[in-house]
């Protein structure tokens, strides 16, 4: 039976690269953006949310979004398995990748598909060394590029080969693939791709980290392609001997200039010299430099608890500041130029364990804590101060929009709609079943949420 699986896998992925060298083909030409009914038209002028939470610096700030009021069904579209990440909406479609390694476009408007395309043959968990996701296949959000109107996503496949997909947003054509199997002399058995993709600046980010468990012989690093799928692949490892995975949902943050932004999680040193983990990392658009770092005081101590920054991804804040906050309890806000070496914040806070992605609006940051979602404002001094907690059970990984912070009680399968000043609960809607890092998407007047069975869709009225 694995011999005939992994044939399939080949098969597929063989077809898409057949025409072209170096782990790629070239790229088509251009075509048209997709089209769809009247409704989508509308939305194609007005709605964009191309990347998770919206933007590169992971905002999840939707303008124009309508107050909630009245939360009703708008459509459920059941796909061929789990959905882990956001789904990215452009053009009057939201497109989306499944744990079966398909990726779907719906049209907006009412769920329908306008295609789907099949990679290959997913990973079941018996066939990895440890894990919590079965089988594995699309598991980061997607991300679009305007220029070329390129849909990428990661997918692994029989025999855990990680490979970047790019297809065509009008049809669905996969126009070139790359390996993204980069890390010298690992084992690509043991990683595992769940953060965002990330485009800016021509080039695609796709970061990697380890299994659920730590298994193996693994290390983290961000992979970049070129967005026409020419060149190499380049790749940034962090430079512990193990561990240190870049798994962080919300994935790299870029700025305005195209530095890139990671959190990197607990590696193998647990004292002595420092050896890039349990950070933020700043680096150059070409992966080529680590422009700068932060890191806890407690560095070693955090790593020797698996207590360790790598749970949330970093929040690109006004004013050249990042807000991170990790497993230990303590909200980190730092210089975004200079991230401050070794126990270098700008100011901290403590009370929040985080896992996911944080949003905000304005100077006010919206953190996904295990005691339930936190508002937490940054004054133009530097210093933080939390405003609200919500209950504990609301603490799914928020978006911003209409006044609301819209959020989920993962365990229960139940959208929330949170006021924005005081954090009480001002809608709910059952969605289904979620995975425990779901974040919906705001577009339009929907509320898009990735569900264990596909995408359910929540009319905001």
């Amino acid at each position: 039976m694995g011999r005939v699986a992994y044939g399939v896998a080949l098969i597929v992925l063989t077809t898409a690269t057949a025409c072209g060298s170096g782990g790629g083909s070239k790229p088509d030409a251009r075509s048209p953006a997709p089209s769809g009914t009247a409704a989508s038209a509308s939305a194609r002028t007005a709605v964009s949310w191309p990347t998770y939470h919206g933007s590169n610096d992971r905002a999840g700030y939707a303008a124009g979004f309508p107050a909630p009021r009245t939360l009703a069904d708008a459509w459920t579209a059941r796909l061929d398995g789990a959905v882990y990440g956001q789904p990215v909406v452009v053009g009057g479609m939201a497109y989306v990748g499944t744990e079966n390694d398909t990726v779907y476009a719906l049209d907006l408007a009412t769920g329908r598909q306008a295609w789907k395309r099949h990679l290959g043959t997913p990973v079941p968990q018996s066939a990895l060394p440890c894990g919590n996701i079965d089988p594995l296949g699309i598991t980061g959000t997607p991300a679009y590029d305007a220029t070329t109107r390129t849909v990428f996503v990661a997918a692994e496949t029989t025999g855990a080969h990680h490979t970047l997909v790019a297809l065509n947003a009008a049809d669905g054509r996969v126009r070139f693939t790359r390996g993204l199997d980069v890390a010298a002399g690992r084992d690509r058995s043991t990683e595992q791709q769940r953060g965002a993709l990330t485009v800016a600046g021509g080039r695609v980010y796709v970061p990697f980290g380890g299994l659920d468990g730590d298994c193996g012989n693994y290390v983290g690093y961000v992979a970049a392609s070129r967005t026409d799928g020419t060149g190499s692949v380049a790749a940034y490892a962090v430079p512990t001997s193990r561990m240190g995975g870049i798994w962080a949902p919300s994935g790299p943050a870029v700025d305005a200039s195209g530095d890139v932004y990671v959190a990197v999680g607990n590696g193998a040193s647990l004292g002595g010299a420092y050896d890039g983990s349990d950070s933020v990392l700043r680096l150059s658009p070409d992966l080529s430099r680590r422009l700068s770092y932060f890191a806890p005081k407690n560095w070693g101590a955090e790593n020797s608890e698996d207590q360790d920054l790598g749970s949330t991804g970093p929040l690109l804040l006004p004013g050249g500041r990042v807000l991170i906050a990790g497993k230990t309890g303590d909200i980190y806000l730092l210089d975004a130029r200079d991230l401050g070496g070794i126990g270098g914040q700008r100011a901290s806070l403590p009370g929040c364990v985080s896992f996911g992605g944080m949003a905000r609006s304005g100077s006010s940051a919206f953190l996904p804590c295990e005691n339930g979602l936190q508002r937490v404002d940054v004054s133009s001094g530097g210093t933080l101060r939390r405003v609200w907690t919500a209950r504990a059970d609301i603490k799914g990984s928020p978006v911003v929009g209409g006044g609301a912070v819209w959020t989920l009680d993962t365990g229960a399968g139940v959208l929330h709609a949170l006021s924005q000043s005081d954090g009480r609960s001002i809608a709910s809607r059952h969605v289904g079943t979620v995975t425990r890092f779901a974040s919906p998407t705001l577009a339009g007047s929907l509320v898009l949420v990735p569900t264990m069975a596909g995408v359910t869709a929540i009319s905001v009225r």
